[in-house]
């Protein structure tokens, strides 16, 4: 069993400490001056609310090697019990809170599924610290040190008490939960540099991600081991609310603690900031002519105003004797996030070494408290250029050979140009296959002391070479053969050499200079020697090769279609058909062979000759023929090619012999009964001839009026129609009707 001496014990301790040790107190502060004591420039905090005993959160101090010197402790148990040596046992003597917490588990098993460890059941003795809060700049960034009694016993097992830093608000979206007004979710900024793995005792330690591991030799705190300080720094949007939440729990039992300190004042979003920009890109800069510039910049949230930056100058440099640069302020204009001051050193001839030149600046953060930033540039005695292009030897052909060119001393600010290949970069790359001396030269140019001209020299002495390849043809046995000539070797006497036969599929040959009993193709061989290697190809021909080959009498028509295939294949003798209609035929001749389709396929030829064969392949078309209109009385719903035969029905004709509009509903029009019509002209005529009604549609109706609307008399008249029909045809015709009233 874990861990398995308990004792019960409760402390109310409000502060404990060893000489030369850390010194920690606990139960004094609120949880408000806790976040008030992290919190640093350009960050206002509300609404901060802690969940545990009082025991489990306290202040750090004292002499300790954490790696910073003062902060806020929060452990899964007691912190009072993080005061001692190494090795000092923290067996839950406290009461501690005896919380779960299900991010923290969640968290926990993120870093065990990325160690391999299985899964972890449960988490206790929850300690929560969290706080609303809004920064005045777009980043956000703390420092912390993460510390366990469990190292390193408990490594990469279930007793892997976890921590996070849960952060929620605009920009942000993350798998954890979150408080209302944060729809989005929480992200754990809790992890190791670089990856998106939570930080444990399984995931930092001497074997994994051990740069950031320290074991806890001395004897300031308690601990088995902790990190180095690990500085975290996230994005927001300057202006809008964070939610911010700092838990740590034991994980599968409520034994050791685990803890994470947070520096003082480290939980920052400064309103403005200063950083270096020097040509060489480091920190250290000449006596020359390459200079630095302190930029001095601010948030979209600050720069609507003016802002007045003053700053203080310090160091090892002297002003106006080891350098030049304008006085305190800077001023930003409304609108404006960045304004620099440069630094020229000036050069004196002297041997002074490094000197230091430190810009400071305080101002006032929205508590009214003084708050300073710092910015260090090192200025360096000048030294000359040096150019350093080693040459090069080498035995064997190379695709890619890279030329390096160093630089030293001057301004550190170098350019470089090959003048072969124009690159601009230290090195370049070259392929040499031919022996010889090849210079290639390059120019190094420094921003100050002007430009040094090298030579890297290439000599290329390869002596390993393939003089010949041979070959003889195969025919359709396996009775080629290939060989390999070699001349020279790296070394003198020969040390032997290794032969490595290759086909065109892969499959490997002897281990000798010839290679016998092939077939015709492709044949690959390297040859090497203790010190190069060549290498070389050669094709096997073939002695009169099997061509297969024929044609159809056809490759498209209508179900069924009958096809006559000719064979004209050469130097073969056997042939293997596959129609395609399920008909399959092995001959020895070249006889026309025909066969009958009524659906689409592939006609395959396989022409053989002993061991050899040659394949063709001709694709037969069949179409469903017949009349795709539906309007015919032969239309074919299966067809997929109109022939041309479709057939239409006659229209048809049939008119009344009385009409009588008299208002009664019935039989008030006069009009034709057709069939197989598209359209009628239809015209009405008195006994004289004359016209009372004409009309084109689909189908025209006579009301028994004249074209003025009056009513006609009772009497005989006269019809005569036209009927389109459905495919160009017509039917004529005329009669009488009597009309009644």
């Amino acid at each position: 069993m874990h861990k398995n001496s308990i004792i019960t014990l409760i402390l109310i301790i409000f502060s404990f400490s060893l000489f030369g040790q850390m010194t920690i107190s606990t139960g004094v502060l609120t949880p408000d001056q806790y976040v008030n004591n992290l919190v640093g420039p350009g960050v206002i905090v509300s609404n901060v609310t802690y969940t545990g005993t009082t025991q489990q959160i306290g202040s750090f101090g004292g002499t300790s090697d954490i790696g910073f010197g003062n902060g806020v402790v929060i452990s899964s148990g007691a912190t009072t019990e993080l005061v001692g040596g190494p090795g000092t046992t923290s067996a839950g003597t406290v009461s501690v809170s005896g919380i779960s917490n299900t991010d923290l588990l969640s968290v926990a098993n993120v870093a065990a599924a990325a160690v391999g460890i299985g899964t972890i059941s449960s988490t206790t003795d929850a300690a929560i610290l969290e706080f609303d809060f809004v920064p005045v700049s777009n980043l956000v960034s703390f420092n912390f040190v993460f510390a366990s009694e469990e190292y390193l016993t408990y490594v990469n097992t279930s007793f892997n008490d976890v921590f996070g830093f849960f952060v929620a608000g605009p920009g942000i979206t993350g798998p954890y939960s979150s408080p209302a007004g944060f729809p989005d979710g929480s992200m754990n900024l809790a992890l190791v540099p670089g990856t998106s793995i939570p930080i444990t005792i399984s995931t930092i330690h001497p074997g994994l991600n051990s740069e950031y591991y320290i074991d806890n030799t001395g004897s300031t705190h308690a601990m088995n081991g902790f990190t180095t300080p690990i500085p975290v720094t996230f994005a927001v949007i300057c202006g809008e609310t964070y939610h911010f939440k700092f838990a740590v729990a034991d994980c599968a039992d409520n034994y050791l603690s685990t803890a994470v300190f947070l520096e003082d004042d480290s939980f920052t979003s400064p309103p403005v900031n200063v950083s270096l920009q020097t040509a060489n890109g480091s920190d250290t800069i000449p006596e020359a002519c390459v200079g630095a510039d302190f930029l001095f910049i601010r948030s979209a949230c600050t720069s609507i105003d003016e802002l007045i930056v003053n700053y203080s100058v310090s160091g090892t440099a002297t002003d106006d004797v080891d350098f030049v640069l304008q006085d305190s302020p800077v001023i930003l204009a409304p609108g404006q996030d960045t304004a620099y001051i440069n630094i020229l050193p000036i050069i004196d001839a002297l041997a002074e070494g490094v000197e230091s030149i430190i810009i400071t600046v305080t101002y006032l953060d929205a508590a009214g408290d003084p708050q300073v930033i710092e910015g260090t540039v090192y200025i360096a005695d000048i030294q000359p250029l040096v150019v350093n292009a080693p040459d090069i030897y080498l035995k064997c052909y190379q695709d890619s050979i890279e030329l390096i060119v160093t630089a030293s001393g001057a301004s550190g600010a170098y350019s470089y140009e090959w003048e072969a290949s124009g690159a601009t970069t230290n090195n370049d790359y070259v392929s040499i296959d031919v022996n010889g001396s090849y210079d290639f030269i390059v120019t190094v140019t420094d921003s100050c002391l002007g430009s040094v001209i090298d030579t890297v020299t290439v000599i290329m002495d390869q002596t390993l070479e393939i003089d010949t390849m041979y070959m003889t043809p195969a025919s359709c046995e396996p009775d080629g053969w290939v060989s390999v000539g070699i001349i020279g070797d790296s070394i003198t006497p020969a040390q032997g050499l290794s032969y490595f036969w290759e086909d065109s599929f892969g499959n490997p040959g002897p281990a000798a200079n010839q290679w016998s009993g092939i077939s015709s193709g492709w044949y690959f061989i390297t040859v090497e020697d203790a010190v190069c290697s060549t290498n070389d190809s050669v094709f096997v021909n073939m002695l009169n090769p099997p061509i297969a080959q024929f044609t159809a009498s056809a490759v498209a028509g209508c179900d069924p279609l009958t096809v006559t295939f000719t064979n004209t294949s050469q130097n073969t003798t056997d042939y293997a058909w596959d129609f395609g209609n399920g008909n399959i035929l092995n001959v020895s001749s070249t006889a026309p062979q025909t066969q009958v389709y009524t659906s689409s396929t592939i006609v395959t030829l396989i022409a053989s000759e002993g061991n050899c064969s040659d394949e063709t392949s001709i694709s037969i078309t069949i179409s469903i023929c017949g009349c795709m209109d539906p309007l015919a009385t032969n239309y074919n719903s299966a067809a997929n090619f109109d022939d041309g035969t479709c057939v239409y029905p006659l229209p048809t004709v049939e008119a009344p012999n009385v009409f009588t509009p008299g208002g009664d509903d019935v039989n008030e029009l006069f009009y034709l009964k057709t069939t197989n019509s598209t359209s009628i002209e239809l015209t009405i005529l008195n006994r004289w001839g004359n016209t009372l009604y004409e009309s084109v549609g689909i189908n025209p109706a006579w009301n028994g009026k004249n074209k003025t609307g009056i009513e006609i008399e009772e009497g005989v008249y006269f019809y005569k129609y036209r009927v389109n029909g459905l495919n160009g045809q017509y039917l004529e015709g005329h009669g009488f009707f009597h009309l009644v009233r």
